[in-house]
């Protein structure tokens, strides 16, 4: 088969415009043609599973346009014509194609498109016509749409969180094309949405979000049913379809869709309550941390992360854990360009005064006047090994401050601590340290799941609280629960 292979991927926070502005195009990693396959081919995303699965079969894959941004604000709506333009093109001069197959988020919102993706999947369908299939992956944080649906043959969100089979679905989506051309298989897709705000909720252990894919699962294992996925759906974007959903896929049965993703949905709110999170304040996670009887402990920040489209210089768990005198702490990391380009100017060795952190508004905290040694310094560059494995990074001139006993990484791009690996850069061993600092919702416990003895997560004002409920979604085409306790939920 021939396949062209594309994506556009944000997950966009629209209240986060405030802090960071817009989304404009040069904020994307924009790759075209054998690029994306040099890039993504063997890593952890769902285009490397894409690209993986069609080099196993021996398909013809056609890398077309690829482009993908940190999240951050509504992207801006000349850059979003910019980059669907050259997606487009690069379709246009791979055809003709037996099937497309895409990586997308599911909450892209563009200033003046509410919904990117079926944006995007209409202006796709356009293209090649009604009779090629295309197959899109998502993030399970992707604000899942009756429009999205009708975009695609194939909508595939991922299932974990942290986000560890994204490289599945994008082999899953190469299977499933196969049997679209092949075998005549005729996926309809069904949306049932939620009027729900799920918090970040981890499908670790024995968690809420862990029964609800057993039983999705479950309705998927039915004779007729393709697919069936909880999409948590992303609450920091104030959008018409903000809300949690349900995407059934039934083999040409449009009512066995529907069935599944009612019946799946139903068991869903009616465990609503088992989703709400109660977490420490900074002080008193650090507190927590302090009097451990086993070591690590992960303190771990949600409200200031840059995986949601925080600033990633938030300083309420970082003065928090200065202000308690810990010993063998290590904070990773916070993003301050200033006070990197201090410790340069200072040098290795040197004590250098700075203000850190806190550089784009104070709902995440004030700058914390520190006195540092500066241990080390680096280009901040190095590769994902537990999530998004393969993927290089490079965070720009980073350094390593020593302020009393605490070891702080500082970097001069955000981006939330998935793995140990932004520490190894550094020359931190955090298997040797007593506390650990970091700024994450749930991705970090890919890579420190295994290594923590104990993770407590410190909430705080912030663009990605756990609160959800403290977000207007004045947009919102209905009542959402937890904001609104009379919302409902009929299906």
């Amino acid at each position: 088969m021939r396949i062209a292979v594309a994506g556009l991927s944000h997950e966009t926070n629209t209240y986060a415009v405030a802090s960071t502005g817009m989304t404009t195009e040069e904020r994307f990693l924009a790759l075209t043609g054998e690029a994306i396959r040099e890039r993504f081919t063997g890593t952890g995303w769902a285009v490397g599973g894409i690209l993986d699965e069609c080099a196993r079969r021996e398909d013809d894959a056609v890398p077309a346009f690829f482009a993908w941004a940190e999240p951050s604000g509504t992207i801006d709506s000349a850059a979003y014509a910019a980059l669907k333009e050259h997606l487009l093109q690069a379709l246009r001069a791979a055809m003709p194609v037996d099937a497309v197959a895409l990586e997308l988020h599911g909450a892209g919102v563009v200033e003046g498109i509410d919904d990117l993706e079926a944006d995007l999947g209409g202006a796709i369908r356009r293209l090649v016509g009604p009779d090629v299939p295309i197959a899109a992956t998502l993030d399970l944080h992707g604000n899942a749409t009756p429009a999205m649906a009708d975009a695609y043959d194939l909508l595939l969100g991922c299932h974990l969180y942290p986000h560890t089979d994204l490289y599945d679905r994008g082999v899953e989506a190469v299977e499933l094309l196969h049997r679209v051309v092949e075998e005549g298989l005729r996926p309809v897709v069904h949306v049932e949405q939620l009027p729900i705000l799920l918090p970040p909720s981890t499908t670790d252990g024995d968690s809420p979000a862990t029964r609800a894919n057993q039983v999705c699962a479950q309705l998927e294992a039915r004779p007729g049913v393709i697919d069936c996925t909880l999409m948590h759906g992303f609450p920091f974007t104030d959008v018409p379809d903000t809300g949690s959903s349900i995407i059934a896929i039934a083999d040409g049965d449009r009512g066995l869709a529907s069935a599944v993703g009612t019946e799946a949905a139903r068991w869903v709110w009616a465990h609503r309550e088992d989703f709400r999170i109660e977490n420490d304040t900074p002080e008193s996670a650090v507190r927590r941390a302090a009097n451990a009887t086993s070591f690590p402990v992960v303190v771990n920040e949600p409200s200031d992360n840059p995986g949601g489209g925080s600033p990633g210089d938030g300083t309420h768990l970082l003065r928090a854990m200065l202000a308690a005198g810990l010993s063998r702490a290590c904070f990773g990391f916070i993003s301050d360009p200033e006070v990197v380009q201090a410790a340069i100017g200072s040098g290795v060795g040197t004590r250098v005064k700075v203000n850190l952190g806190a550089k784009h508004d104070d709902l995440h905290g004030l700058p914390i006047p520190v006195e540092g040694l500066v241990r080390c310094i680096t280009d901040g560059r190095f590769v994902l090994r537990a999530m998004l494995s393969g993927l290089e990074l490079d965070l720009g001139p980073s350094c390593r401050l020593t302020v009393d006993d605490v070891d702080i990484v500082v970097t001069s791009k955000p981006f939330q601590t998935i793995d140990p690996e932004v520490f190894l850069l550094h020359g931190i061993d955090v298997s040797r340290y007593k506390v650990i600092g970091l700024k994450s919702s749930q991705h970090f416990r890919a890579g420190f799941r295994d290594l923590a003895s104990l993770i407590v997560t410190a909430d705080s004002p912030g663009l990605t609280t756990n609160r959800v409920d403290v977000f207007e979604h004045v947009r919102a085409r209905r009542p959402l629960w937890p904001i609104s306790p009379e919302a409902r939920y009929v299906g």
